[in-house]
């Protein structure tokens, strides 16, 4: 039996800091089960966006989405972590991944062997946060969380997700996410047991579906870049979809060329119905978690799509 999945919203990387918390209260007024909030170069750091927003709040799940294992010390993230989950219990997700190769060459991060570098962070912090000792380290007692938090991998490539459906309790998915890419990812997850499958999508809601669809457009030009080819690689339009980045001058023309009926399967963008049937097509597909991403132009307007589809 499918279960509806649970539907949060991402915190906007540049949303003005006097904002960030009003932000966060307005998502939890309006329903949303979940806040992530992500951390990327340049912007603002995981762990302390999450200890605002779930000082701020009172319900809402926060997910960190992600942290780059290269640059932590898997015994201090565990330590972070178990001081989120003690001050908030079972109120943290905590999103661990490679982090965008680009931006870590640039800070001279990037590690010789990625994929072995995860799955010992994922080894350790899980051990430290049970309890464990680790390479002669533990958390004192009183720093032990009672119920550690899940750790979710945040990764896309076919060995990174076999690598989670090893060692993580969940896989976070970038945008965009289709039924058909989910299906892919869990097929390569290939977990003995249950496993989170979250998945990130930019969202566009209104009855005048035109308008939504040119809301959305702006929002999917980054997936114009070869990098994002395994998210469209089982589509069927895929090769059609090649051949327009190919023909665009830059993203935004990319975008622009998208036809509303695609821009309606690689965004959650249309009439409530429309996208509620979407939702439902990625909860057949496995995925549990949608945290709807807003388009440039209205940060808040993710909100308002958040209650037009309670």
């Amino acid at each position: 039996m499918t279960t509806r999945p649970a539907l949060g919203v991402m915190l906007p990387r540049d949303l003005p800091a006097h904002e960030v918390l009003e932000y966060a209260r307005r998502a939890e007024a309006a329903g949303a089960a979940e806040l992530w909030v992500v951390e990327d170069l340049g912007y603002r750091g995981g762990i302390a966006q999450a200890a605002a927003v779930l000082a701020a709040t009172s319900t809402l799940r926060v997910g960190i989405g992600i942290l780059p294992a290269a640059v932590r010390n898997p015994a201090f993230l565990a330590m972070e972590l178990a001081t989120l989950t003690q001050l908030f219990p079972g109120r943290i997700d905590a999103g661990i991944g490679h982090g965008m190769p680009g931006w870590l060459r640039q800070v001279g991060a990037w590690p010789d062997r990625p994929l072995a570098l995860l799955e010992r962070t994922f080894t350790t912090v899980r051990a430290l946060l049970d309890g464990e000792e680790h390479e002669g380290v533990r958390l004192d007692a009183s720093a032990v969380p009672a119920t550690p938090p899940p750790l979710l991998a945040g990764v896309r490539g076919p060995r990174s997700l076999a690598a989670a459906g090893r060692v993580a309790d969940g896989t976070v998915l970038a945008e965009p996410v289709t039924p058909e890419y989910a299906t892919s990812a869990l097929a390569r997850i290939a977990a003995t047991g249950p496993h989170r499958l979250v998945a990130y999508n930019v969202a566009s809601v209104g009855d005048d579906e035109s308008a939504a669809f040119a809301a959305a457009r702006p929002a999917l030009a980054w997936i114009g870049e070869p990098d994002w080819d395994v998210h469209i690689a089982d589509l069927p339009f895929a090769d059609e979809f090649r051949a327009l980045r190919a023909g665009a001058s830059d993203p935004q023309d990319f975008a622009a060329r998208l036809p509303d009926a695609w821009v309606a399967q690689l965004a959650l963008a249309g009439s409530p119905a429309r996208v509620r049937a979407r939702i439902a097509e990625l909860g057949a597909a496995g995925v549990t978690d949608i945290v709807l991403q807003a388009t440039a132009s209205d940060p808040f307007a993710v909100i308002a799509a958040l209650e037009a589809l309670a």
